[in-house]
């Protein structure tokens, strides 16, 4: 066993031995693809806020917001001292056979922030597992008696089986098997979703859907429900007892200026609404789904089913310690309202970076501290170029826009130090996603990057990204 790395050497190793291990342990093409941009040959000291620090010394802005787990920052120091106690204290980690008070507490506090009867939460540790964890809800609350299970052509629930059967973005591809039973209506359209409800209804009028899975801000793609969108398909739902589940994973937590993003329209309760990334204050991998009390009551609340659904972490401390801090910064710093704030200062600057580039820039648009820039792909790109691209983005029917959006966040990493991100729905967006705990200066600081590299121009963009593709 002499040959084990120990943690002191893990943190002591340089890029290329990292990459070498990668390489041979983990991914080939994660190595080829992350490494064609600066931050894939770079190495974290550390990380506070929003600033990453390497191991150079440079400073990096985080403008990702971690991909929705970092509204809180880097190393939020509440969040810190409240794991610090759990661990110093020597607490109990897991175990099933007792209560806790974390979970109970836990539980509670999401009831209290929660509008309606939303009382009864379990924990999973993942999005995926939450959205999953709903739907099989949903389908035992029906007791088996109906098969379907709808959800929206842009529909991003997750990557597992169950969860990637719901999912609509081309980011999942390969035609994996499907759980039985789902079919899709178009984002936001009523007529789509009252045609699919359709389609599983009876001549005598009877519903075979057990659920419907929503996003009401499709954080993937920029795009959100409108109010008499939703409140028709709450009251549709609740005519035909259809199981209405929100899938809040990204956007929950303050995100889009509402504490969840359903919650900017007052009246609106779903059955079940599901959260995860910075519900963990972007240090614990937890997630939950918060369903009605009459949901919950008929489904698991008896002696033969209540462990139905179960797993062996559910009685975890540390990740439930932290996620009650996390929730309680999320209301006391009132994290919809920082992010309101955020998201009115983007929209201004964004909304100016567009008019000064027109042949670039195609639309804008978000909100709160979740925007994205929606660039104009121009020509193909040409086989030379191609074939100094990664595999996959090659063979990709979107290379093009992916490689114009990448060479932005290259240029913005490489020339002034901010790591930014694109999504990969139906269009590419350069994602504008700070965490909440952004102040407006390095907002503008973004605004002011983003503007000059977007002055160098399509052709000089894309050449850049080749060049540093090459030399690493």
């Amino acid at each position: 066993m002499s040959d084990l790395i120990t943690l002191e050497q893990a943190e002591g190793m340089t890029t290329e031995q990292v990459h070498d291990l990668y390489r041979r342990f983990v991914s080939r093409s994660q190595v080829s693809l992350i490494g064609s941009f600066g931050f894939g040959r770079d190495l974290v000291d550390h990380a506070e806020g929003a600033w990453i620090h390497l191991r150079d010394g440079r400073r990096i802005l985080d403008f990702t917001g971690g991909v929705g787990v970092l509204s809180h920052g880097h190393n939020h120091p509440r969040i810190l001292e409240a794991r610090r106690r759990f661990l110093q204290s020597r607490r109990m980690e897991v175990h099933k056979n007792y209560f806790s008070p974390y979970v109970a507490a836990l539980s509670h506090n999401l009831a209290a922030v929660l509008p309606g009867d939303l009382n009864i939460s379990y924990f999973p540790n993942s999005g995926a597992e939450a959205v999953e964890g709903a739907v099989k809800l949903a389908y035992k609350y029906h007791r088996g008696r109906r098969g379907t299970v709808l959800h929206t052509d842009i529909a991003f629930h997750g990557k597992l089986l169950g969860a990637g059967s719901l999912t609509a973005s081309p980011e999942v591809h390969f035609p994996y098997p499907q759980i039985p039973g789902t079919d899709t209506f178009a984002y936001d359209d009523l007529a789509s979703f009252l045609l699919a409800l359709d389609r599983h209804t009876t001549a005598a009028g009877e519903s075979d859907v057990y659920a419907v899975v929503l996003e009401p801000f499709s954080a993937s793609s920029l795009r959100e429900c409108s109010a008499e969108f939703l409140h028709e398909v709450r009251r549709v739902c609740t005519e035909r007892d259809i199981v209405l589940i929100f899938d809040e994973v990204y956007t929950g937590w303050g995100k889009t200026g509402a504490l969840f993003h359903f919650m900017h329209h007052p009246g609106l309760v779903p059955d079940i609404v599901t959260t995860s990334k910075s519900f963990g204050g972007g240090k614990a991998s937890i997630s939950g789904y918060i369903t009605r009390e009459p949901i919950f009551r008929a489904t698991y609340d008896n002696l033969s089913d209540a462990t139905l659904h179960s797993t062996t972490y559910y009685g975890f401390g540390e990740e439930t310690a932290t996620a009650l801090e996390a929730v309680a910064v999320a209301v006391e710093d009132d994290f919809p309202g920082r992010a309101a704030e955020l998201g009115e200062r983007l929209a201004k600057g964004l909304a100016g970076v567009a008019a000064r580039h027109p042949r670039l820039v195609r639309e804008v648009r978000g909100r709160g501290a979740l925007h994205g820039v929606f660039l104009t792909p121009g020509p193909d790109v040409p086989a030379r170029v191609r074939e100094l691209l990664p595999t996959a983005m090659a063979k990709d029917p979107q290379a093009v826009s992916k490689l114009l959006t990448g060479a932005v966040v290259a240029a913005l990493y490489r020339e002034h130090g901010i790591l930014t991100f694109f999504g990969s729905n139906r269009a590419i967006a350069l994602i504008v996603s700070p965490p909440l705990v952004a102040e407006t200066d390095e907002v503008d600081l973004f605004l002011g990057a983003l503007d000059e590299v977007l002055d160098q121009g399509a052709a000089r963009l894309v050449a850049g990204l080749v060049k540093e593709k090459v030399a690493g």
